[in-house]
């Protein structure tokens, strides 16, 4: 990945980035992408989750986006609480400083506006206010750059949701309903535009690199319990994923199917562990993937993807592959049907072993004409980002950088 510094425009890129999730990073190193491409002359910096996977990964400097290290673990001790207490006030002045340093900061994509997986509102909901209250004050320009977003039933969550979009200088979003859920949290978005998911402007590997195995399944899976609201029902939604998605390769590899097992983030590792285990067969393997790029290039030796995480989707979508998609948000039908591939979608929370199997039949039985399909709905979304990122620079650059940014471009 291209480094990307210099004395130009500083820029900030912020978020739970580095910390495992590759549909997180992904997003990353597309804006890091675009920054290289349009304005190679910025100062690029990170305030995250994984301050040094992302330098070692990416060539910038990087900083932890708390001060308390132990925020994303459960406090119970006296000690711990008071701790993390502390953290939330010393991470006011840390956040206001890191921002004060720089001309634009971008928050790029990720679901940042949503609540779709557990998520307490003192956590990364309170981190982003506190990067939009603090670009707002000091005069950086903050961007939610082709975020997602989703309906908030926490109270407290929602709230701090709605202002740190409302304090924002720039937003986009990845898909519609991201943006009808942000104008019914009564957010003004009349100026709001929609774009593809970011990682689309990813490079997608070439035809036939690697080959294909002939039959080969890719099977995505999510350590899912559901949502922000079905706390209350974690264990049952979770059992009832893992033993649905269990049938379905046990099924497969009954058939002679391979099946490749994906993941995308260290936290599904678990879920892996118990399909190995209840499937003892050499014909199911796992893929040891760090990078969206990775990713792509698994799908695009698949005949077919059956995937819960939104980025395994959107990895098998840009490669070509018929999809099939193990919805657990609303994100992921509206991405299905963009790609022209609405007909198969089955809830996550609810797997129905046989249902799924007839609608896998289905997704091979229209294989051909799927990968057409695929190929308009790729070309249109790489048309749509073109528009994304013309947008982001005259929104965010002032237009001598990206006069000379372009004067300097072989």
């Amino acid at each position: 990945m291209t480094t990307v510094h210099g004395t130009g425009p500083r820029v900030g890129v912020f978020g739970l980035l580095g910390s495992g999730n590759l549909g997180n990073d992904g997003s990353l190193e597309a804006v890091l992408g675009y920054l290289a491409r349009e304005h190679p002359g910025a100062a690029v910096d990170a305030l995250c989750g994984g301050p040094e996977a992302v330098t070692a990964r990416y060539g910038i400097p990087a900083t932890r986006l708390h001060w308390y290290s132990g925020e994303y673990r459960t406090a119970s001790r006296a000690g711990a609480v008071a701790a993390k207490g502390l953290g939330k006030l010393v991470d006011v002045f840390r956040t206001a400083a890191w921002v004060r340093r720089h001309d634009v900061v971008i928050v790029p994509g990720m679901g940042v506006l949503e609540a779709t997986l557990p998520l307490r509102p003192w956590g990364f909901p309170y981190s982003l206010f506190l990067l939009c209250a603090a670009g707002r004050l000091s005069g950086a320009r903050v961007a939610l750059v082709g975020v997602g977003a989703a309906p908030i039933g926490n109270r407290a969550t929602r709230t701090l949701v709605r202002w740190s979009a409302r304090l924002a200088a720039y937003r986009s979003y990845r898909d519609a309903p991201s943006r009808d859920a942000m104008r019914a949290m009564g957010v003004d978005t009349s100026r709001d535009e929609v774009h593809p998911d970011l990682a689309f402007s990813l490079p997608a590997p070439p035809a036939g690199d690697p080959p294909g195995t002939p039959g080969l399944v890719c099977v995505g899976v999510m350590d899912f319990h559901g949502g922000d609201d079905d706390r209350a029902r974690a264990g049952e939604i979770h059992r009832r994923y893992l033993d649905g998605t269990t049938r379905f390769v046990r099924t497969l590899v009954e058939e002679g199917r391979p099946v490749r097992l994906l993941t995308g983030d260290r936290v599904d590792a678990p879920v892996v562990a118990a399909i190995l285990d209840a499937v003892d067969s050499p014909l199911v393997t796992v893929a040891e993937v760090t990078s969206l790029a990775g990713l792509m290039r698994e799908t695009a030796a698949a005949d077919t993807v059956v995937a819960t995480r939104y980025h395994n989707l959107i990895c098998a979508l840009k490669t070509g592959t018929p999809t099939l998609a193990l919805s657990y948000a609303a994100k992921s039908d509206a991405l299905m049907a963009g790609m022209g591939l609405a007909a198969y979608c089955h809830p996550a929370r609810e797997i129905d072993a046989d249902r799924l199997l007839e609608q896998f039949r289905a997704l091979e039985k229209d294989a051909a004409e799927l990968r057409r399909t695929l190929a308009e709905r790729n070309e249109d979304a790489a048309r749509r980002l073109g528009r994304q990122f013309a947008a982001l620079t005259a929104a965010l650059f002032p237009a001598t950088d990206h006069d000379h940014a372009v004067s300097e471009a072989p």
